[in-house]
């Protein structure tokens, strides 16, 4: 079982972060983050390395471009016990993020506001956030992925006593993961399926 070296925390519901992410520095563990997230930790002396310095890019494209980039997919998709994937990732100086915690954009909260016009829908579609999770959730074998502060306990015990979580642990939390997506997908679809395109005025002037 390999140890957690680093986790990737970006955060639409911050509650108990603070006391997560102290945990996990104490523990050793980097922390890389984004926005409003990193600004909260640092906030509260937890040393924080942004993504876009990892990465070497800044965020762009008004946000909408933060995690989509090889070296963080790379660092959540490489199987740990392939060879070649150990091997490609030296080459590109791929490294492993093991811990994904990341909420999504609060799109049904949004919608819910009988002002909401469909562009502020469309803003507030998430992209990286389900793309995180959901490459964390097929690679449970190695990732912890969580999106719920519930589980932030278990995941701190587990790793305290071993230095990584259980592989039941991260099954259950990658189930949670594809849960929390479709539910997602399917607000946002329920949602545009009632736009009329003939009449809304995001369609004026094309």
């Amino acid at each position: 079982m390999n140890k957690v070296e680093r986790a990737l925390i970006s955060l639409t519901d911050k509650s108990g972060i603070e006391d997560f992410a102290k945990a996990l520095t104490e523990m050793g563990i980097e922390i890389l983050s984004t926005g409003g997230t990193a600004k909260k930790m640092r906030d509260n002396g937890i040393a924080v390395t942004d993504v876009s310095e990892f990465t070497g890019f800044p965020e762009m494209l008004d946000g909408r471009v933060k995690t989509l980039h090889p070296l963080v997919h790379g660092g959540i998709l490489n199987q740990r016990e392939n060879a070649d994937h150990q091997q490609q990732c030296a080459e590109h100086g791929i490294k492993p993020i093991d811990i994904v915690a990341v909420n999504l954009y609060a799109f049904e909260k949004t919608v819910a506001d009988p002002n909401c016009t469909l562009g502020d829908a469309i803003e507030n579609i998430d992209i990286g956030g389900p793309t995180l999770l959901r490459a964390s959730a097929k690679n449970f074998r190695d990732v912890t992925v969580i999106v719920d502060p519930a589980d932030y306990d278990q995941v701190l015990a587990e790793i305290r006593e071993t230095g990584n979580t259980t592989l039941k642990t991260r099954f259950k939390l990658a189930v949670k993961v594809f849960q929390l997506t479709s539910a997602y997908d399917t607000a946002i679809a329920d949602w545009l399926v009632k736009v009329d395109a003939d009449s809304n005025p995001y369609f004026d002037g094309e």
